[in-house]
């Protein structure tokens, strides 16, 4: 716009050059053509009066550097041409025209027409351009684009398109959530359209209730209701696995966390679970089977008192999970197959607390309750002290709708984007939390299609969606 502002300055002055001296010799603009712009300065006409006659002189004006070129060889073609008509001082530029005119100028036929795509040139278009054009366009627009072509459609079994779409860079996770409706359907949210999808994963059992509990590389980790069987999919693209049956019969509550291999879910992926009294077991993918590494080592004081409520968090290779007496954190290794013990007293007055992470810190969120005021607060682990300090809280005019509350709270979701549960007997709401951003939003209510009541959500994990994963 600015330039197109300039540009007009500088067809006006140009008109009122040759109206008061005439039209130029042709030689001059023939010079002028062969002329380049010094130290990226546009040439504006200017006149002065010396010795009783008219002598032509330039003067300069500072153009941003990338647009004089192209007014420079634009005023000389137009020149040469005659292509381009001067506006005159008296008549306005024209104005930009509505919708509705420019449907009326395509209806009557007065707008250029466009040159249609060449076919024979489209047809060759190289199809890894394609792949990286489709692998880089939003979730949902993608499935659309699968209806277009059986080409398009069976992008999902291509490895070529997997690679491309495994260097992309992560962005958002979504959400997978269990309503308490519906507990043998499932509510994915989107947090960068700011919708709720509502999948149905056939494969799933239906005579039971299943729960997500971890998640790695697009790939969603399942627990029945009474933690016997475990299942794993991708959401997006259906692709499930019931996993075989653990060979250590515990049917208590445990804790699962998830690794990666690799980059991908193409080098396989690693499921762990643990028990308070210090039973555990590995699955690996590659070989489909659960294995005992060996057994919880001396250092690691028994039984654990894991924090069911908090979900694992996974940095790198390594899973760490929170628990009380005492109050910190174990952590398992799984590549080296190491356990570590870290004591960390848990901030006073706080309750519903749960381990979170970003990009390699670790983080704790919970309410911090005091008499009748309550607020989210979110700290950071300090690695020098291994004390937790507080880098964050909900805005106060939030927390204000708690006041006098008995409040809970669930963490639906901790890589990087926070989903928090929020409820009482009067009150259910959604929020996320940004830890990078350290941006509080609200999340739109998840209702059913074709319904109208409004649900309320019981568990739930985050997972980076991925179109090609595959369990």
């Amino acid at each position: 716009m600015e330039g197109l502002v300039m540009l007009r300055q500088l067809i006006g002055q140009l008109q009122e050059f040759v109206q008061f001296h005439g039209s130029p010799p042709l030689h001059l603009l023939q010079q002028q053509q062969q002329l380049q712009p010094s130290h990226h300065q546009l040439p504006l006409l200017n006149h002065h009066h010396h010795h009783h006659h008219h002598r032509r002189r330039w003067c300069s004006s500072n153009v941003d550097d990338s647009s004089v070129d192209d007014y420079y060889s634009f005023m000389m073609a137009a020149g040469k041409s005659g292509s381009v008509k001067m506006l005159e001082p008296s008549k306005p530029p024209p104005s930009k025209r509505s919708r509705k005119e420019r449907a009326r100028g395509k209806s009557s036929g007065t707008t250029d027409t466009t040159e249609p795509m060449e076919q024979h040139i489209w047809k060759d278009f190289p199809e890894d351009l394609y792949e990286a054009v489709i692998a880089r366009l939003p979730i949902a627009t993608f499935f659309r684009f699968r209806s277009v072509c059986r080409k398009w459609n069976s992008l999902l079994d291509s490895e070529s398109f997997s690679q491309q779409c495994a260097e992309i860079p992560q962005a958002n996770p979504w959400f997978y959530t269990i309503t308490h409706e519906n507990v043998n359907s499932g509510a994915m949210y989107d947090p960068s359209l700011k919708k709720w999808h509502h999948p149905t994963i056939s494969s799933l059992p239906t005579k039971l209730i299943v729960l997500p509990v971890a998640s790695a590389g697009g790939l969603v980790c399942f627990l029945d209701i009474g933690n016997r069987n475990f299942y794993v999919c991708n959401p997006l693209n259906q692709s499930f696995k019931e996993l075989p049956a653990r060979s250590v019969k515990v049917w208590s509550r445990i804790a699962v966390g998830m690794t990666l291999n690799g980059s991908s879910t193409s080098g396989g992926y690693k499921i762990m679970w643990v028990g308070c009294d210090g039973e555990y077991e590995v699955y690996d993918s590659l070989r489909n089977s659960w294995t005992r590494p060996g057994s919880m080592p001396s250092s690691v004081k028994l039984p654990l008192s894991l924090n069911f409520r908090s979900q694992a968090v996974t940095i790198d290779s390594t899973l760490y999970f929170m628990r009380s007496d005492p109050e910190g954190i174990v952590s398992y290794d799984m590549v080296t197959g190491v356990w570590k013990q870290f004591i960390i007293p848990t901030p006073l007055h706080l309750t519903d607390h749960t381990l979170a992470e970003c990009g390699g810190r670790i983080m704790l969120v919970g309410l911090l309750s005091k008499n009748a005021a309550t607020c989210v607060c979110i700290w950071e682990l300090q690695k020098m002290t291994l004390l937790w300090k507080e880098v964050d809280r909900m805005p106060n005019i939030w927390c204000l709708e708690f006041y006098g509350k008995h409040v809970r709270m669930t963490c639906l979701g901790n890589k990087g984007l926070l989903m928090l549960s929020l409820r009482s007997r009067q009150m259910n709401r959604l929020v996320t939390y940004n830890v990078s951003s350290r941006e509080w939003l609200k999340v739109p209510g998840c209702v059913v299609p074709h319904g109208r009541k409004r649900q309320w959500i019981a568990c739930g994990t985050s997972f980076y969606p991925c179109l090609t994963a595959v369990a």
